[in-house]
């Protein structure tokens, strides 16, 4: 008997990607998949390998992991992928404490981030 197979929340032409626990705000993270959402892969790609951005780097990675996913699990065309979805979500903070004067403390937060990124193939121009 076994369980039944879950059905695939995504359409036929799409691909997902997902990274938990990325070390900055979601607020920079945010104005960094702002750039690369509707853009074609490569476009965005290009764009996220010249960004000044530290957590660039980070959203290049899942990037490729989506386009990865498309290719090998979902047979899609690569060249006619486009970035349809690309949100994030918080996640954990880390507390931690700063020496201030008077022995008093101040309070840092350092926030996590989660960041999930989806491809889709776009339909063949007639």
């Amino acid at each position: 008997m076994g369980k039944k197979a879950v059905e695939r929340d995504l359409a036929d032409n799409e691909a997902k990607a997902f990274a938990a626990s990325i070390r900055t705000s979601p607020q920079k993270l945010n104005l960094v998949a702002e750039t690369i959402r509707g853009k074609t892969v490569a476009t965005a790609l290009s764009q996220l390998t010249f960004s000044k951005r530290r957590v660039a780097g980070h959203v290049k990675k899942v990037l490729q992991s989506a386009v990865a996913n498309a290719e090998n699990n979902h047979q899609l065309d690569v060249d006619r992928l486009v970035v349809a979805e690309a949100f994030v979500g918080k996640g954990m903070v880390m507390k931690r404490f700063h020496a201030r004067a008077r022995g008093r403390s101040g309070r840092v937060e350092k926030p996590f981030s989660n960041l999930t990124v989806i491809v889709r193939e776009r339909k063949e121009k007639v």
